[in-house]
């Protein structure tokens, strides 16, 4: 689904992605972790177009899509979370949802003044599949509630709600357990999990709660200090020494005698 190849980013004297490469197959869930300053969010930030590569390129289902912007992405399918939670605050929770579809007959002035019926019919469709992602995500509680008064988690759970109002291909979620309780997370990897199978969708995640990443992900790929460090399963991620090293400054090779 996603080609990384030898991309690097650079910030002035800061290289905050160094040749990385990887892929992320399509229907997998793949968790991307480090420690802080890692360059994981820069990495999303460059394949969902926000930053152009100092060098590189991304390839979108075979498709050379490096020098495209965040909203020709958003066309083709690809689509990004963010850590804060950016709502319409607002709009009620169903309006959130009716604004993501772009091309909307309303946005054309001409419509409204002669073609007013047609607005009104595709607004309605659009309304009856933002009805239809609340009650996937089980939130028709809180269909007229105002975002702004939603918590953290619930706000995290519409920002995954509205990736579901278009064709999305493949989805970063940028933290998306950060500041959530455990009981609205279990929610939300539920909503991830039966997205990816029921429906196809792609992920690819940060994430720094390893218990939500070891449920969700398979596989997983680990950078440090901009570069890609290591990448297989989560057991496999978890017993790796430079893994250890990366997050701990020390591994189990640095031991000896009694402490290893």
């Amino acid at each position: 689904m996603i080609s990384v190849v030898d991309l690097s980013k650079y910030f002035g004297g800061i290289h905050a992605v160094e040749n990385v490469s990887l892929n992320i197959e399509k229907g997998s869930i793949t968790g991307l972790i480090g420690p802080n300053g890692a360059g994981k969010t820069t990495l999303f930030n460059v394949v969902a177009g926000v930053f152009k590569p100092t060098s590189g390129n991304v390839y979108l289902d075979g498709e050379d899509v490096t020098a495209l912007e965040p909203h020709q992405l958003f066309k083709k399918g690809l689509l990004r979370t963010f850590q804060i939670a950016h709502e319409f605050s607002s709009l009620t929770v169903l309006e959130n949802l009716m604004v993501v579809p772009g091309d909307q007959a309303g946005e054309q002035l001409r419509h409204t003044w002669f073609n007013f019926k047609q607005v009104c019919e595709n607004e309605e469709q659009i309304r009856e599949k933002a009805r239809e992602v609340i009650d996937f995500l089980e939130v028709s509680h809180l269909e007229n509630e105002l975002a702004r008064n939603l918590s953290g988690g619930q706000k995290k759970l519409l920002e995954l709600g509205r990736t579901m109002m278009v064709d999305a291909k493949i989805v970063f979620l940028d933290e998306v357990g950060a500041g959530v309780n455990r009981t609205l997370l279990k929610t939300i990897g539920t909503s991830i999990q039966r997205l990816n199978e029921e429906r196809g969708y792609t992920f690819c995640m940060i994430e720094h709660d390893m218990d939500f990443i070891a449920r969700m992900c398979d596989p997983v790929i680990v950078m440090a200090e901009g570069k890609l460090l290591t990448q297989g399963t989560v057991e496999e991620v978890k017993n790796n020494e430079e893994v250890i090293e990366a997050y701990l400054g020390t591994g189990r090779k640095h031991k000896t005698g009694s402490e290893a």
